[in-house]
């Protein structure tokens, strides 16, 4: 009779301690093991990680960390980690954040504009994915992927149509500047060639005047007028003398991008540049700035007049005065001359 009550006690308590463990790993699994207080926690996981570099990134998210790297390694995560940007929901269980870091990689909104030169496009880009900025660099001044493009130091920047795109956190620098060439081989379609056929002008050509435009005004809708001044002076065999131009080539002289000028003085019009359109006839050999498809279109569909000159209106500021002879061109720009005078525009 006592053998049989052992029995049955021994029974009982295996019973409840094989309970024990099996609702402590059904904890583990599907319990909630969040401690964020918003509704999401975005988790960046590096291309090189190892294990311990993932439970670095979760213990601050996680109210639990031993039980998540239990079920990581049943479940053989710890092996086949996987790069990228993940979102974890409050809330979650070890099993569902683990599907999460196998297999809901997102994507990322890569935005870019206005860049002066591909170092500063490096340091842009090297912000929103994890490529760093000096691989970006090397990567966008590869001799060898420029040769086989037919860019060169002067146009490589104008392989960058800035926009907005799509990528994955994890893209690497070369995917990064290949999906970039397509994108560039995208925008210049049959219509787009066309019309810079039209104009007798190459896309980077186009490019190159589209920068000169949206240097010369911030407002979108003056940008058509303004093309079609600089198209009217390379038609009839006129210098463009644009002083963003003269702006740029003094920049790259001196190597200082972040030089401020606000007025461009006659000695500056004899500096010796391909970029220097007081000097120079065309278009100048590269753009001066990252130009956004707003100015690139504005070259490709220009306002159509007989405009040669334009100055800014002191009274519209923004804005331009617009002239179609020389002498109307010289009573506009006194007032101006005057206003800079008065502002102490020295420099």
């Amino acid at each position: 009779m006592n053998l049989k009550k052992v029995l049955w006690a021994t029974a009982v308590l295996g019973l409840i301690i094989c309970g024990f463990i099996a609702y402590q790993i059904y904890s583990a699994i599907f319990s909630s093991n969040t401690q964020f207080n918003n509704n999401e926690a975005f988790v960046y996981i590096a291309s090189d990680a190892t294990f311990s570099d993932v439970t670095t990134s979760l213990e601050p998210l996680l109210k639990n960390l031993s039980t998540f790297e239990a079920v990581a390694k049943r479940k053989g995560y710890i092996t086949n980690i996987k790069a990228g940007k993940y979102a974890l929901k409050k809330g979650m269980n070890n099993n569902e954040i683990i599907n999460t870091l196998r297999s809901a990689n997102i994507p990322v909104q890569v935005s870019f504009n206005n860049q002066e030169s591909l170092a500063l496009l490096a340091g842009r880009i090297s912000e929103q994915i994890e490529a760093d900025s000096l691989s970006l660099l090397q990567t966008f001044n590869d001799p060898g992927f420029l040769e086989e493009t037919k860019f060169d130091d002067d146009t490589k920047l104008a392989m960058y149509i800035p926009n907005t795109y799509e990528f994955f956190w994890n893209t690497d620098a070369e995917s990064f500047r290949d999906r970039m060439r397509t994108e560039y081989d995208r925008f210049w379609n049959d219509e787009r060639l066309q019309k810079a056929k039209n104009l007798g002008l190459s896309p980077n050509e186009v490019i190159s005047l589209a920068a000169v435009v949206q240097k010369e005004t911030a407002k979108v809708d003056e940008r058509w007028r303004v093309a079609g001044v600089y198209l009217n002076r390379i038609r009839r065999g006129m210098l463009l003398q644009a002083d963003p131009t003269v702006i740029y080539a003094i920049k790259k002289e001196t190597g200082n991008y972040d030089t401020i000028i606000k007025r461009v003085l006659f000695r500056d019009l004899e500096m010796d540049s391909p970029y220097n359109t007081y000097k120079y006839a065309g278009v100048p050999p590269g753009p001066i700035t990252m130009p956004d498809i707003s100015s690139i279109d504005a070259v490709l569909n220009p306002e159509k007049h007989d405009y040669l000159y334009f100055v800014a209106d002191v009274s519209n500021f923004g804005y331009h005065i617009f002239a179609k002879s020389l002498v109307q061109h010289n009573r506009n720009k006194v007032q101006y001359t005057r206003w800079l005078n008065q502002q102490k525009v020295l420099r």
